[in-house]
């Protein structure tokens, strides 16, 4: 399937799910792609739709940077915004996730006594942001909460007020709570509107980086589950061209927030402010490739043609379960959540390999199997050391099948056979 008339082919039924959804997307024909968690895969159609909204761009690139873009956002705002049950003047479109959740914490200012929590599960880049927050004057204590599975979503909660309630400050000083709605790895979902009540009960602002939950997780009602802030990507699991991303605001709070991150150029001093001025910061804060954001209405065109979030995600999950349970048995291991309370359309599984413990063994392991897997084999699904095991995190996209699982689970036991006779230690010899 080359280039499309996407419009006209939404006048048609959707293939059914697994195999034959495959020719609506771009990826190689020879390639199992099962980390549509990590990157996203782009539809054909959305491609086509950014490579059409790009050539009118150039056409007449002042038209459309200075008048035609602005309805268009607000257009992709309200349809986010309906989504996840929020107002329009509440969201904003960022680049990722990342940029979203350091918009926030960097906006909150920091008093000494302050204190940051975050889990040993949290994203990487997002625990060094609080880090990074906390090493520079007036230095914010920075809490970091043990979180190993399996677990359950009660001992979750329980052990989430537990530590709260452990490490309060002083009645002046602020609190903000780091939660994950779904973790990265393991990609398990949180009970995170639990943790937000909690958080509001002690006091603490809730920062839910909810990078995966955009697409995958059905029935987000923002107004409802009320955090403070909420951040999702949209090239994730919502189909829409990496990177984009959509930043949740509630009105309550925009006073917080007073500065994009660039600094735009709709910028107002808080003390000269007449009226909100969180949305115009985010309409201009310097040149961009608008495609992206923009055509994140074309993703949900895409989705509600292939009959909407609802039955994605249950086969998505379905395929889920179904794909974790075939992974363990040609493994001879087992996943991370046999009840399947947490999980959504990412199954984690345990890898036969052993233990590691240092850093240089990990880093050795880590892009041996990602060489072999992604060069020699043509097929993924990412990999994780977590509470002293090694794991692998299954995505399941409306284009996987249970042979998808079966072919990626052969694949493993060969990488991981590799790796106990050595052969990632002469790879890494010759980098």
């Amino acid at each position: 399937m080359g280039d499309i008339d996407y419009k006209a082919l939404y006048t048609l039924d959707p293939p059914p799910f697994g195999e034959e959804l495959k020719a609506y997307y771009a990826l190689d024909p020879e390639y199992i792609n099962l980390n549509n968690g990590s990157y996203g895969t782009t539809p054909k159609p959305v491609l086509q739709a950014v490579h059409e909204l790009t050539k009118r761009i150039e056409a007449n690139p002042d038209l459309f940077h200075r008048l035609t873009y602005q309805p268009m956002l607000i257009d992709v705002r309200k349809r986010i915004a309906k989504l996840i049950g929020a107002k329009a003047d509440e969201v904003v479109l960022v680049t990722n996730a990342s940029l979203g959740l350091n918009i926030v914490l960097r906006n909150f200012d920091w008093e000494e006594g302050d204190a940051i929590f975050a889990f040993t599960t949290t994203y990487n880049s997002i625990s060094r942001t609080a880090h990074s927050i906390g090493d520079v004057p007036p230095h914010p204590t920075v809490h970091t909460i043990p979180l190993n599975f399996p677990t359950t979503h009660e001992e979750i909660a329980s052990s989430f007020k537990e530590f709260l309630r452990a490490h309060r400050v002083a009645r002046n000083k602020k609190r903000v709570a780091i939660i994950d709605s779904i973790v990265s790895n393991p990609g398990v979902l949180l009970p995170w509107q639990e943790m937000v009540k909690i958080a509001k009960e002690e006091g603490v602002w809730s920062v839910v980086d909810a990078a995966h939950s955009i697409g995958q997780e059905v029935g987000v009602n923002l107004t409802e589950s009320a955090p403070d802030f909420w951040i999702s990507n949209n090239h994730k699991w919502l189909s829409a061209k990496r990177s984009s991303a959509v930043l949740y605001v509630p009105e309550r709070n925009q006073h917080i927030v007073t500065t994009s991150i660039p600094t735009s150029y709709a910028y107002i001093s808080p003390k000269d402010r007449t009226e909100p001025n969180f949305v115009p910061q985010y309409e201009w804060n310097g040149t961009i490739d608008w495609s992206s954001h923009l055509t994140v209405a074309d993703a949900l065109d895409f989705r509600a043609w292939l009959g909407g979030e609802a039955k994605i995600n249950a086969y998505c999950h379905a395929l889920a379960l179904k794909g974790g349970k075939v992974l363990a048995e040609i493994l001879g291991t087992q996943v991370v959540d046999p009840d399947g309370d947490l999980t959504l359309n990412m199954v984690n599984v345990e890898l036969p390999l052993p233990p590691v413990t240092t850093i240089d063994e990990y880093n050795r392991i880590d892009i041996f199997l990602k060489e072999r897997l992604l060069t020699k084999y043509k097929a993924y699904s990412a990999h994780f050391f977590h509470n002293e095991r090694w794991w692998t995190r299954c995505s399941a996209q409306v284009f996987n099948t249970i042979e998808d699982f079966e072919k990626i689970g052969h694949i493993w036991v060969k990488a991981c056979e590799e790796v106990k006779n050595g052969l990632h230690l002469k790879y890494v010899a010759r980098l």
